[in-house]
């Protein structure tokens, strides 16, 4: 069996858009992609619309939770791609990294349920055949 691709999804709070790639990937993309998340600045909570809407698409993880760039930063990784812009302009310079990537997505965070939903899906239709051309078919 081929070991799994490391990729992080890197945002400032580390509690909606990154949350929701990190728990999309993994449900979608586990057999060959293992995703991590974190925050610039992280938050130190998920955000309860995200989680409620990961949760009923059965993605949620009891693991998932909002965590800062520093505990991640020594992990080789095959792929960092930020989520924001605002992480893309303080993304720190991995000791390990491959490569670094930018895909913004905005963040849905105060707006109203559906908008989540319309953040989801952006992700799983413009992220995930990025990670799966850069990361599964090798």
């Amino acid at each position: 069996m081929k070991q799994k691709k490391e990729v992080l999804i890197l945002c400032t709070g580390n509690s909606c858009r990154s949350i929701m790639a990190e728990a999309l990937i993994n449900a979608k993309l586990s057999e060959c992609v293992h995703a991590q998340s974190s925050g610039v600045k992280a938050s130190g909570k998920v955000n309860p619309n995200a989680q409620a809407l990961l949760e009923e698409k059965g993605y949620w993880r009891e693991e998932y939770h909002s965590k800062v760039i520093e505990t991640v930063l020594e992990s080789a990784f095959d792929l960092v791609i930020t989520v924001c812009d605002a992480a893309k302009e303080t993304c720190p310079m991995f000791p390990k990294a491959v490569k670094t990537m930018h895909i913004g997505f905005e963040d849905p965070s105060g707006k109203a349920l559906e908008e989540y939903e319309k953040t989801l899906t952006l992700i799983e239709d413009a992220l995930l055949p990025i990670i799966v051309k850069e990361l599964c078919e090798h």
